[in-house]
């Protein structure tokens, strides 16, 4: 086992990671930015290294600066989180060539899951269902207008390397399709870098179903039950639950499946989720593969009871899997808790907290950095905490998460609570009634005024 390690990360998975690290007596390390110098991750690591000024890229995507930290520290491994370097491939393949474990998979994986055009061509060597669409890079733009022609409108446009709606446009009908390829091409070369497309047919009201993979060093790959993430603001995820209200024993079954074949063609190491879109019929298709945990990670866990980070950990020491129960027993649902305003289109809000009281109570969970008189930074995702309730069933669940909302206070920013209070007594989705669009109509203003 690991004696010591570093996290290349912040905020509140960093604090996250650190509180298994102490529970496996294993030694840790945070590093951070001068703008995180107050942050918890920072308090609570054995050891903490400042890296560098608020920028990110002089700060937490500093390979050199990171790896400095290492090796000042003495740490044996490092664990990325997730954002940031968590799926660079260059930087797993230093550490390698440093000698330093990399908590997570290798640099071959990570590359070959990270292209969006790669990892589609695995998945249909694997015989895991895709979206039918182009077979590789666009060419050129009759090229395109070809492929949308014969797989039918709507299509939608994607850049290989893009990510977080990035470089994304849905085309209705061919007229429309040479300015949203020229839109999304200047968007994708902004933002990546990299202006490569391909083109695969639009799933219309689909839900965003994802499967958690584990995979060890000695080729046992398993899945442990699914999330919906179906409740997003321009592909941004805002609740995830876990089982999905959708999902059906026979349905779990063959995706869970599929998952563990996609693991399994790359010799998948470590966790990570494969994404599905699932259409009303229950069709499913691979959208893309993460190779690292997810934010959402902690509703997989209060679902199975087994800690994520703690198994991750175990399988980057070379610990084979055992023992791990897929089948959920409970149900839960996370609110992101952001510092924007909801009713302001959701601007961040920046700022220092008045007042912060999370919630508490029977089954539920708050994973957060924050706290009275914590500064929230302009330079880094909004997300200050994440509220996480458990229940025996779904309604209860959303009951409870109602009751944990209501005592849930932030003074001094703007949050999201307002928004999740709202979408919680929302009849479609107490339902189970909504799909990856369901906010494009959600007006949570009007729903204000009425009262």
């Amino acid at each position: 086992m690991f004696k010591k390690i570093l996290i290349a990360n912040r905020g509140e998975i960093a604090l996250r990671i650190i509180r298994t690290c102490k529970e496996m007596g294993i030694k840790t390390v945070a590093v951070y930015s001068t703008a995180d110098k107050d942050s918890l991750h920072v308090r609570f690591a054995d050891e903490a290294v400042c890296i560098g000024p608020p920028s990110s890229a002089e700060s937490y995507l500093s390979i050199p600066k990171i790896m400095a930290a290492v090796e000042i520290t003495n740490a044996d491994a490092i664990h990325p989180g997730y954002g940031f370097l968590a799926e660079n491939a260059d930087f797993a393949e230093v550490c390698s060539e440093y000698g330093i474990k990399f908590i997570g998979p290798t640099p071959e994986m990570i590359r070959k899951m990270g292209d969006k055009i790669t990892a589609k061509e695995t998945m249909i060597k694997a015989g895991v269902p895709v979206v039918p669409g182009s077979e590789g890079l666009l060419k050129d733009l009759k090229t395109g207008l070809k492929i949308a022609k014969k797989i039918g409108y709507p299509i939608i446009l994607k850049a290989t390397a893009g990510g977080g709606g990035k470089g994304m446009r849905v085309v209705w009908k061919a007229e429309e399709f040479e300015n949203q390829w020229s839109m999304a091409r200047n968007e994708a070369k902004a933002s990546f870098g990299n202006d490569g497309m391909y083109v695969e047919k639009f799933i219309e009201e689909p839900r965003h179903i994802e499967i958690q993979i584990i995979g060890d060093q000695f080729g046992t790959v398993v899945h442990l039950s699914e999330r919906d993430c179906s409740i997003q603001r321009r592909h941004q995820k805002l609740v995830e639950e876990a089982p999905s209200p959708f999902m059906t024993e026979e349905l779990r079954e063959r995706m869970g499946d599929a998952a563990i074949k996609a693991g399994e063609s790359i010799n998948y190491e470590g966790v990570g989720t494969v994404e599905f879109l699932v259409d009303k019929h229950r069709n499913f298709y691979f959208m893309e593969m993460n190779t690292r945990i997810q934010v959402e990670h902690p509703v997989t866990e209060e679902v199975i009871d087994h800690d994520l980070i703690k198994e991750q950990i175990k399988v980057a020491a070379g610990i084979e899997l055992t023992g791990i129960n897929y089948i959920p027993t409970m149900h839960a649902i996370e609110c992101r808790i952001n510092a924007e305003d909801p009713f302001n289109n959701f601007r961040p809000s920046p700022g220092k907290i008045n007042s912060f009281h999370s919630a508490k109570g029977h089954g539920v969970r708050v994973d957060t950095h924050v706290y009275a008189g914590y500064q929230i930074s302009p330079y880094y995702d909004s997300m200050i905490a994440k509220l996480i309730c458990k229940a025996q069933t779904r309604e209860e669940c959303i009951t409870k998460m109602q009751r944990a909302l209501d005592e849930f206070i932030v003074e001094g920013v703007k949050t999201t609570v307002p928004f999740h209070q709202r979408l919680m007594k929302d009849p479609d989705f107490r339902a189970g009634n909504f799909h990856t669009g369901f906010l494009n109509d959600f007006n949570l203003e009007e729903e204000e005024d009425k009262k």
